[in-house]
């Protein structure tokens, strides 16, 4: 039998006199779960003692110094014996501590984990406001800073932040994890020329305020309680379009009209979110199309949307990036994973809901492609990773432990197994409810399947059978239930393929009007061991190595490179310096080191040219890539 979910909420606290805080009038701030599974192994922080329930930021962008530096001021609820508070950060150089009232407080920084930075130890006595003067260090781990040459416009710098999943404590000195939500405000000052833009709601004009030293000053506020990894920011010659009467999108001019086009369905993406499982709380959804360098697809940062620009490839084929994060206004950023070894429970379920907003948009068979190859991708990362025995496959288990992208297919794959047995209308119901029963509060995987079996099962012993719900959850390997959608237009590809395959010309593959998912059903299904004849005629034909679409290449790099087919190289190394999302220049590494000594050498080579392009997370992908024998 597993422990239920316990919530702790101000209420309850204080009515057993356990916690108190300084703003008595403030709004309850969210609830923290604090059963064994809830237990948080990314931080260093020890929330039931004293949490931190508001950040308010005031930092200035030295791009001379490449440092963001200034002051955090941390609201605290803390039971009236603590007389310390733990944070999480990564590299931070602090200056000072001091209560509200500018006292000092007496601090220590510990001994750095390469993975989870250093606890910083804050002796609170009565204090349940701090203010911590510090800044962040040159190679804090969430920022990239951009010179010129590296962005769109190549005339001014960028800066942007990436914090998930737990980067974000390299720049803000508080309690960096995901079941631990928090309020916030910021201010921030850059060098004038420059806008910033964050997560939240703008309270200054699009231009900012002006500040001393020539500079500008841009202020915000998020007024829901949010995981700490969605605070995020970016500075650069940025203008903005609107798209709808609650969305816009931000980007360099250059890109701009070609942003705009690509994210033009946005507005009818929030109506049929809307109807399928409630209100948009967040106000607006604005998007922001970042320099290649950025790590993801997307990111979900309220109110403010993180794109790669890989999406921009004229024909919204890749628009489902658009959907994801938006879907993730409901799961991830309204109930969130109260650790990261469920990261199932945010990507998951918004994969899901993904392809239920691409459905309502664009019919079923549109859907059906997606998730026909999210079926595939699914089967590669169980193959790759032990088979149905893999521990990797597992959803729940260490944070970072789930192989691939299991924690998006295999996810969705259960929610989609669930809605086959129960019925859509019925589903959708449930779903609806669930959000809303856990708005603004994280969960796990325990919770989310005690509240299925509470409001949704409801005692049925044959529904609770057929679903193989603890399987699914906890067990490797997929389930004998897992239903399977297959797409007619991916079929038509395959027939094409097999006559590829059989050895018939690619000369009479037809390919005008092809999607990116017909793209890579067809590149990803060619065998792995082709001729030098075979390979020049693929890439001459269909204009491989020239192709715009950065999801083609990245497939065909594959497939090259596992031939060692060396007229590839140049693509490869124009590729692997101008797209930096992790998704599609790993598996370009991971297949030159597959290569021995043939594929390392280029690997490094490519990689040390490529580098200062590199998100730190991308680069730390690469790394540890180049670092497997």
């Amino acid at each position: 039998m597993r422990i239920p979910v316990l919530l702790i909420s101000l209420a309850a606290t204080l009515a057993g006199g356990a916690l108190v805080a300084q703003r008595q009038t403030a709004p309850a701030p969210a609830p923290i779960l604090t059963s064994p599974e809830a237990r948080d192994l990314w931080t260093h922080a020890q929330p039931e003692q004293a949490r931190v329930t508001h950040v308010a930021l005031d930092l200035t962008a030295d791009f001379d110094r490449k440092v963001m530096r200034g002051t955090a001021t941390l609201d605290i609820l803390a039971k009236p014996d603590a007389q310390s508070i733990i944070l999480d950060g990564d590299d931070l150089v602090i200056a000072a501590v001091t209560d509200a009232g500018g006292r000092p407080l007496a601090y220590t920084v510990g001994k750095d984990d390469p993975t989870l930075g250093s606890p910083i130890t804050v002796q609170i006595g009565a204090a349940r406001r701090i203010v911590i003067r510090y800044e962040s260090a040159p190679n804090a781990g969430a920022l990239q800073w951009l010179p010129p040459a590296l962005t769109a416009g190549k005339t001014k710098p960028y800066l942007f932040s990436q914090g998930q999943p737990i980067s974000n404590r390299s720049w803000i000195p508080t309690q960096d994890s995901p079941g631990i939500r928090q309020t916030w405000d910021a201010t921030l000052t850059v060098p004038h020329g420059l806008v910033a833009v964050m997560s939240a709601e703008k309270l200054s004009g699009d231009g900012g305020e002006p500040a001393p030293g020539g500079m500008r000053r841009f202020r915000f506020r998020m007024d829901k309680p949010v995981p700490p990894y969605l605070i995020a920011f970016a500075v650069g010659d940025l203008k903005f379009r609107a798209i709808g009467p609650r969305s816009g999108v931000w980007t360099e001019a250059v890109m701009l009209d070609d942003a705009a086009r690509e994210v033009a369905d946005v507005e009818k993406m929030i109506d049929a979110a809307e109807k399928l499982y409630g209100p948009y709380r967040w106000g607006r959804y604005d998007m922001l199309v970042l320099p290649p360098s950025f790590p993801f697809g997307g990111m979900e940062n309220p109110m403010l949307t993180f794109l790669t620009p890989t999406i921009l490839t004229g024909d919204r084929s890749n628009t489902d990036v658009v959907a994801h994060e938006l879907a993730h206004s409901w799961s991830g950023n309204l109930v969130t994973n109260a650790t990261w070894s469920d990261s199932w429970l945010n990507e998951g379920f918004t994969t899901y809901f993904e392809n239920r907003i691409m459905e309502a948009l664009y019919g079923r068979e549109r859907a059906a492609m997606y998730l026909d190859l999210d079926w595939d991708g699914m089967m590669r990362d169980i193959d790759r990773n032990g088979g149905m025995t893999g521990a990797a496959t597992r959803l729940h288990g260490d944070p970072g432990g789930t192989a691939g992208q299991l924690d998006y297919f295999k996810g969705s794959a259960f929610l989609r197994t669930i809605e086959a047995a129960v019925g859509r209308k019925r589903w959708d119901t449930y779903l609806r409810g669930y959000f809303d029963r856990h708005a603004f509060q994280p969960q796990t995987t325990a919770g989310f399947l005690a509240d299925l079996r509470r409001n949704l099962i409801r005692g049925d012993a044959r529904l609770e059978l057929k679903l193989q719900l603890d399987r699914w959850a906890y067990a490797a390997g997929l389930p004998d239930n897992a239903v399977r959608t297959r797409s007619a237009t991916l079929a038509a590809v395959d027939a094409q393929l097999d006559a590829v395959k059989r050895g018939g010309p690619v000369s009479a593959v037809e390919t005008k009007g092809w999607a990116t998912q017909q793209w890579l059903r067809f590149l990803n299904g060619l065998p792995r061991q082709q001729t030098p004849a075979r390979l020049k005629e693929l890439d001459e034909t269909l204009g491989l190595s020239r192709s715009a679409n950065a999801y083609v290449r990245s497939a065909w790099l594959e497939l090259a490179v596992a031939n060692r087919y060396e007229p590839a190289l140049p693509a490869l190394r124009q590729f692997t310096g101008s797209v930096g999302r992790t998704l599609l220049v790993r598996p370009v590494y991971v297949a030159l080191m597959a290569q021995g000594d043939w594929g390392t050498r280029i690997a490094r080579d490519a990689f040390r040219a490529a580098r200062q392009t590199y998100h730190p997370a991308t680069a730390a992908a690469i790394e540890a890539v180049l670092a497997k024998k």
